[in-house]
Parts: structure tokens; C-alpha cells; sequence
């Protein structure tokens, strides 16, 4: 029997055949690729502390922080969940260094299949880190930027036309239409700005994702610590940032970023 302990974080994903996943812990990481097949418990015990300060919290905002880091780092600022707005470009920033490193480098905005053709940004340190975490099946780079706000500007445009959200419980259900990324992007590409144009791609290759199930859902019933603080049964697989467990039910890891855990297995 294997016992872990400590503060978790969104799974760390490995791009192998199949996907290869660790949930850090504490100090330490949980090849949970081991597990697949097993019973494990997770159990929540009532500590949460913030990602950025490490002040005890009682909920968290944007995936582990309190309230006032929420507000104040670059990390949570607009632009992570809507490029467009970046103001990095004209040098305004919560924190202009970490904008230097995060959105003034080369972003990428990409097409995918999750739960139908969605269109997406990524900085390049995320490529693929960032599709796996979505769930894709499969994903192509459309464009190449030299700064989130282009990239936003782009995504928005292409976002007219095809959505730029994941419909989650269709994701883990392995809904998703049956498309040639390449003819997609073909179609794709005229109806973008000319001002954009110059940053579109040549490239051709797309990537596939193996993920590690052994049972998928059929139907999805969420799983919840604040409600039940002990989770516990066969892991059946892992989509994303989900673990698939038996009898259809799904835990979002990375929506309990910050909490203190413990894991242990039979």
C-alpha cells in the first residue's frame, strides 16, 4: 500500500503512447499511470492554502489562489482567459517582467478537436502540455505570433466562425466529429484578416493523443471535495485534467489545485 500526503497541483502530462500522467503531491509526484485498474482514496482533510502566498484560505479563485492574489497576479490577469485583452505589447502589465517572459514570446494559435473544431492560444513552452490538458484528440498550429495580443486578436477573429470553447462533459465522453484538421485550416485561412495573414503557418502536421482508459464514462456525475471529502475507487482512466473512476464519475484535479490531499491505494 502506497501513502502520499501534501498540497496538489494540476496533473503533469507527458506525451508518450499512451499519455503518461503524475499529480504532484507534496513533495513528491504520483505516477498514476501505475494506479489505472487499482481502487485509490483521496482524501480531503480541510487545508487549502493559497498557490501564490501560502496563506491559509477557506476557497479558492482561478485554481488555488486567495481573493487578493486573485486579484493582483499577472498570473490571473484578463488576458489569461481572453488574449485579446493583453496590454503587454504597450507596456502595461500587472508585472511587466513576468509579461516579458509569458506574453511578449512567440504565442501560438492553434485548431483542435476536443468536443468539436475549436480554436485556441498557447505560449510555445506549452506546446503540447496545453492540448493534452483540453482533452484533444487531435491538434494543429494555425499561427505563429510574436505576442499574446496578435494571437488573441487572431483567435477572436477565427472564433467567429468556429467556437473557442471545450464543451467539457462531451469531451470526456469522447464526443467529437470526425474532421481533417488540414482541410479545416484550408478553409479556415481565407476568411482571416490580411493583416493577420503573415502570421499563419505552413505547418501540416498534426498531433494525436493516446490517453490511458480502460473504461470511459457513459454518462458524467462530477465529483466534488467540498461536498465529499473522500473519493475512493477504481481509477479507470484519465482524460485531460480528469480521472475517470468506476460507475461514471469524474474528479477535475486542477479545479482543487491548493488543497492538501492524501493519497493512498490498495
Amino acid at each position: 500500500m502506497s501513502t502520499y500526503y501534501g498540497q496538489i497541483s494540476k496533473l503533469i502530462s507527458d506525451l508518450q503512447e499512451p499519455i503518461q500522467y503524475k499529480l504532484p503531491i507534496g513533495e513528491g509526484h504520483v505516477n498514476l499511470n501505475h494506479y489505472i485498474g487499482r481502487k485509490i482514496t483521496l482524501t480531503f482533510e480541510g487545508k487549502i492554502n493559497c498557490v501564490e502566498c501560502n496563506k491559509k484560505i477557506k476557497k479558492t479563485f482561478m485554481q488555488g489562489y486567495c481573493y487578493p492574489c486573485f486579484i493582483s497576479s499577472p498570473q490571473t490577469s484578463e488576458c489569461i482567459l481572453k488574449p485579446e485583452l493583453c496590454q503587454a505589447h504597450e507596456g502595461k502589465a500587472r508585472d511587466m517582467d513576468w509579461s516579458k517572459k509569458n506574453c511578449l514570446t512567440n504565442q501560438y494559435v492553434y485548431l483542435s478537436l476536443t468536443s468539436h473544431l475549436k480554436v485556441g492560444v498557447t505560449k510555445h513552452t506549452q506546446i503540447p502540455t496545453r492540448w493534452i490538458d483540453q482533452g484533444a484528440h487531435q491538434a494543429l498550429i494555425f499561427a505563429k505570433t510574436p505576442n499574446r495580443y496578435l494571437a488573441g486578436m487572431m483567435e477572436k477573429e477565427i472564433s467567429q466562425y468556429i467556437s473557442d470553447k471545450t464543451y467539457w462533459r462531451k469531451m470526456l465522453l469522447g464526443e467529437y466529429p470526425d474532421l481533417n484538421l488540414n482541410n479545416e485550416k484550408a478553409k479556415i485561412i481565407p476568411l482571416v484578416s490580411k493583416e493577420y495573414q503573415q502570421y499563419i503557418t505552413n505547418d501540416q502536421k498534426s498531433t494525436l493523443f493516446n490517453y490511458p482508459i480502460i473504461q470511459k464514462p457513459s454518462k458524467i456525475k462530477s465529483l466534488n471535495f467540498d461536498k465529499n471529502p473522500v473519493i475512493s475507487g477504481k481509477l479507470c482512466g484519465i482524460k485531460g485534467q480528469y480521472l475517470f473512476f468506476e460507475n461514471d464519475f469524474v474528479l477535475n484535479i486542477r479545479k482543487f489545485t491548493g488543497y492538501f490531499l492524501k493519497f493512498e491505494n490498495e
